[in-house]
């Protein structure tokens, strides 16, 4: 008989599990959310290779931010937020690499010349995310550097920033909110 998985009303519980260590707690409820997931990112990507990958970040970031997640809120929101930003940054990303690529009349047989090339890419990534960054108010970048860049829990950049972990959730979604603005400005102009 198949296992149909954690009821979906079940998930904030598991999550919960799977935040304090329950490490089969964690695999039921990933397992159950990989055709979830799948549904919310086919709404933005038709390509299924493109899918695939996405699924795997959606996943990765699931594992990397689960201590974002308050058991008091729906799971859903939560989840479905984490999913589309993912499946918009994969599609971002494929629209830069696509404006960039050109055929070459020469293979690059300089490996120097590749490499520069790529840390240009890099460099230019990175200046970019850093010029999002530095538009938030200052509270709310810090916060953003600490946990997302740094990889702080919220316990720990609460007590670097001397804040309770509600108010560092509260700076951490405001924060986020303001960087997809930021970001879906700046693909428009």
């Amino acid at each position: 008989m198949v296992n149909p998985g954690v009821p979906r009303e079940k998930w904030p519980e598991f999550m919960s599990r799977a935040q304090t260590g329950d490490r089969k707690a964690y695999a039921e409820l990933l397992h159950t959310l990989v055709p979830v997931i799948r549904a919310i990112v086919r709404k933005h990507v038709d390509n299924e290779a493109l899918l695939e990958d996405v699924i795997q970040d959606v996943l990765l970031t699931l594992h990397r931010v689960r201590h974002t997640y308050d058991p008091a809120c729906p799971f859903l929101p939560w989840l479905m937020a984490i999913a589309q930003a993912r499946a918009i940054d994969a599609l971002r990303r494929q629209g830069r690499f696509a404006r960039r690529e050109v055929v070459e009349e020469e293979p690059i047989t300089n490996i120097a010349d590749a490499s520069l090339a790529a840390n240009t890419e890099h460099q230019d990534s990175r200046e970019e995310l850093y010029g999002f960054l530095n538009q938030l108010p200052d509270r709310q970048r810090q916060i953003v550097e600490s946990i997302h860049l740094q990889e702080m829990s919220l316990i720990q950049a609460a007590k670097e920033y001397n804040l309770s972990v509600s108010a560092v959730k509260s700076l951490l979604h405001r924060a986020l909110s303001n960087l997809r603005r930021f970001g879906a400005n700046h693909g428009q102009s």
